[in-house]
């Protein structure tokens, strides 16, 4: 019966959570407290007695300082083997949210033996994050405070330096990630035929980069480009919301286009993950965020060459354009396209109505294109590009969007739309950066480190 209301409030038919069962304690008692992002962040203290987990939340966690009194509300008792639970507690399910083994240990009665309905229970902790003396104190209903007893341990460490698992050594994005990879579907889908990239691969990439992505890509509109049905399959567009696990979020905009306002953004690194889970593999965003879309934020040119043109030529047009943006103190950063051309972003200082941002990029293109003009159109007329680089730039208008840095992008093999130093241009061909040498090249200094100092 001490668990009926702990198995009551869990479907263990969608969570991962230990069914309760009773068990006999040992003779040294066992603690633990894990770290929980639920509906509030809080901290899980629990103790071991007479065979389960006498539980409390605390919204602030434990506290060294003496000072400090902190609330700790007394929630269901929870199975013992519940002290090795990591993970994610699916969205619906009670509890739903990202567990974390922040401390576990052993703990001693000190004095009375402790009545969990009434009073005072003094404790001494034996963990990695947690020792010495402390005390619970009964206030009002399930209401008690957790207060530090005065011993060598007080004063001892400010837990916030304590953000990974004492347990895997992982944060709680990564413990979110890892669930998602559990659960990844269809990992053996081959997406790549020539070499074989697998879902799983693609998964496994974006995990990897998903930290260096995500200030380029959170908090902006975006597009993807999903392919369901793998190599061979037909890809679409998906610019439009769907509410899935709580890791996307919804902006609402007017759009004749298909009569749908439902836009959404990337909030965070699970985010990117629930994207590909879903088959979402090329990433395009907006040139705004989502709290002011009326005003760019960034400039964003392709170089886009005709098909009989050299890789010399098209490398001239990228140092071309640099040096016109350099004349107009407008400091740029490279990336390789993934497919035949290279992308130069600009990020603006003082961001700009879409009026001024298209009038900017289209200035700078017929600039390059009176200069130059038996090398370069501002003219996206296919027949006009003929023996020429079309100096893309309308795509610096509300709506539209550019293949986010870090993308893989569908095209023959996985290559990636890759951030690269400026003296790497003449090294770096605009398709070479597959995703293995992505992962390898995060081991360098990032060669965007100082893009988003310029806002």
């Amino acid at each position: 019966m001490a668990l009926k209301e702990y198995n009551q409030k869990r479907n263990f038919d969608k969570t991962h959570e230990p069914k309760g069962r009773k068990e006999k304690s040992n003779k040294k008692l066992r603690f633990v407290v894990q770290h929980h992002i639920a509906r509030k962040d809080h901290y899980d203290f629990r103790l071991e007695w007479e065979g389960v987990l006498k539980s409390w939340a605390v919204p602030k966690g434990p506290s060294y300082n003496l000072k400090d009194k902190r609330l700790a509300v007394m929630v269901e008792d929870h199975p013992l083997s519940y002290r090795n639970f990591e993970g994610t507690i699916p969205e619906g399910e009670y509890g739903a949210g990202t567990v974390m083994l922040w401390d576990y240990g052993t703990w001693e009665v000190v004095g009375k033996k402790p009545d969990f309905k009434k009073g005072i229970i003094k404790f001494r902790l034996k963990g990695k994050r947690l020792k010495g003396l402390w005390t619970l104190v009964l206030m009002k209903g399930t209401n008690w405070l957790l207060i530090k007893d005065e011993d060598e341990y007080h004063l001892y460490d400010d837990i916030s330096e304590f953000y990974t698992s004492i347990k895997s050594g992982k944060t709680m994005d990564e413990i979110a990630l890892k669930k998602s990879f559990i659960e990844l579907t269809n990992p053996e889908k081959a997406i790549f035929k020539n070499p074989k990239v697998t879902k799983k691969d693609i998964f496994n990439y974006y995990e990897k980069v998903a930290e260096r992505m995500l200030p380029y890509v959170e908090n902006r509109l975006i597009s993807t480009i999903r392919l369901p049905d793998g190599a061979g399959g037909v890809p679409f567009y998906k610019k439009h919301f769907e509410n899935l696990d709580g890791y996307l979020g919804v902006k609402k905009l007017r759009c004749s286009e298909d009569n749908r306002n439902d836009y959404y953004f990337i909030k965070d690194i699970n985010g990117i993950m629930q994207e590909v889970q879903m088959n979402s593999y090329e990433f395009h965003i907006w040139g705004s965020k989502i709290d002011d879309v009326n005003h760019a934020d960034i400039l964003v040119f392709d170089l886009d060459p005709d098909e009989k043109l050299s890789l010399t030529r098209l490398r001239d047009g990228v140092k071309d354009l640099k040096k016109i943006l350099d004349d107009y103190n407008l400091e740029s950063f490279l990336k390789t396209s993934g497919g035949k051309g290279y992308h130069i972003v600009v990020p603006l200082r003082n961001k700009t109505t879409w009026k001024n941002a298209r009038g900017i990029a289209r200035n700078i293109a017929k600039i390059m294109e009176a200069t130059w003009p038996d090398k370069y159109t501002s003219n996206m007329k296919k027949r006009k590009r003929k023996g020429k680089i079309f100096i893309d730039w309308v795509r610096n208008i509300k709506g539209a969007t550019s293949v986010a840095p870090y993308s893989i992008r569908l095209r023959g093999k996985a290559t990636v739309s890759m951030p690269i130093k400026w003296s790497e241009l003449d090294k770096v061909k605009p398709d070479e950066i597959t995703i293995d040498k992505a992962i390898k090249r995060l081991n360098r200094v990032n060669p965007w480190k100082d893009f988003l100092n310029k806002y």
